[in-house]
């Protein structure tokens, strides 16, 4: 099998499988659009497991088909890259760190592709040290937003990993005035989930950008407080 009829079977699967109530269903989620087929996730995995059954089907076959199917206008057609290439997670490589850099330019259109790359594939990559959060610096000034996004999103399983917070916050701060509200809510979800844990370390970094920063940042990041704890977080009048 080549990556060009790889493409094909998962595109006559997903047309055979349409549900346009699940379409109309999830649409409300996407602010920026939501073309898709409609398949279930059971439909989704199911798929996943049948083409990961095969011999022959190995990691570069898959980050070749990712290239074509990234480039198709479906949802369904990138969430097969995503979770193809995560069902590989003992053989992930500098390589494929550059692959997913790729993705963003071909064709990550939507909040959830970028969290689920950011959360299953980068963090990953992160805690075995394949890469380093130096790798991810230039992602904070991507063209794509939803790379950017994928920066905080990424770090969000590791800080249950180490009691040393300061890298992240160092990651993320250049950030902090970023134009768009989907990066903003991928930044305040990381500091709601770090405040959990390092309550004065995180309340540092809010107070220094409270005045600054955009407020969907701290509806996100101090949704979990107190109302007498959010009231510090207020910007000055």
């Amino acid at each position: 099998m080549n990556p060009e009829e790889l493409l094909s079977e998962i595109q006559a699967y997903c047309r055979s499988h349409y549900h346009e109530d699940n379409v109309k269903k999830y649409s409300r989620y996407f602010r920026e659009g939501y073309d898709a087929y409609g398949l279930s996730q059971d439909e989704l995995y199911s798929k996943k497991d049948q083409i990961l059954a095969r011999p022959g089907i190995t990691l570069d076959l898959l980050v070749q088909a990712s290239y074509l199917l990234l480039q198709q206008p479906k949802y369904e057609e990138t969430s097969f890259a995503i979770v193809l290439l995560r069902s590989f997670p003992g053989s992930l490589t500098r390589n494929s760190f550059r692959a997913i850099e790729k993705w963003f330019l071909l064709g990550i259109r939507n909040w959830a592709h970028a969290d689920v790359i950011g959360g299953e594939l980068l963090s990953p990559l992160l805690e075995k040290g394949i890469i380093t959060l130096a790798d991810l610096e230039s992602w904070r000034e991507a063209v794509n937003k939803f790379q950017r996004r994928a920066v905080p999103v990424s770090l969000i399983k590791l800080l249950k990993q180490t009691k040393d917070f300061d890298p992240f916050y160092r990651l993320i701060e250049p950030m902090m005035l970023d134009p768009e509200r989907e990066v903003h809510q991928g930044i305040g979800w990381f500091l709601r989930e770090a405040w959990k844990l390092k309550k004065k370390e995180t309340e540092d970094l809010l107070l220094r950008w409270k005045d600054k920063a955009p407020r969907l940042i701290f509806q996100y990041a101090c949704e979990k407080m107190s109302p007498e704890e959010k009231l510090r977080f207020r910007k000055s009048r």
